[in-house]
């Protein structure tokens, strides 16, 4: 007789709940700033040096479509703007405006926020160890930044 499992019984039924969570939590307090977590990202890319829209969605890893339908809705909102790239004419630069230069760090306070909700309770090298084994699990080809002194890890 072949046993099957139960719904609680996987592992991605657990991701899957912890990331629906985290991200809805996260959605609430970004909404409050008229952005999804989806343009916060694209917001976060583009602050942090990414500047095209096949850029940020290699950084991201979604379609370059998706990006530049969510630029469109940054552009109406003001929060970003496409500007021509004065060493080529064939590429479009992506850049925050006042308006979302100013906002990113906010933003990025709700994340900070949001993970310590989440993951607080995690000592550092717990942490980081979780965060080592999802970006294995996802093919992240970079290892894990690291959030704690090397002393912390003996």
């Amino acid at each position: 007789m072949t046993t099957t499992h139960g719904l609680h019984d996987h592992l991605g039924y657990w991701l899957r709940r912890l990331s629906d969570e985290v991200h809805a939590r996260f959605e609430a307090e970004i909404g409050r700033h008229g952005v999804t977590v989806s343009q916060w990202g694209v917001m976060a890319s583009v602050f942090h040096g990414h500047t095209t829209t096949k850029a940020v969605a290699q950084h991201m890893a979604i379609d370059p479509g998706a990006v530049s339908r969510l630029v469109d809705r940054l552009v109406a909102k003001g929060l970003i703007r496409r500007e021509p790239d004065p060493a080529s004419r064939r590429t479009v630069l992506l850049v925050l405006t006042e308006e979302g230069r100013a906002l990113v760090p906010v933003l990025a306070g709700l994340a900070d926020r949001n993970d310590a909700y989440f993951f607080g309770s995690l000592q550092s090298p717990q942490r980081d160890q979780l965060e080592s084994w999802i970006r294995r699990l996802v093919g992240e080809p970079h290892p894990a930044p690291s959030h704690h002194t090397p002393e912390e890890s003996s």
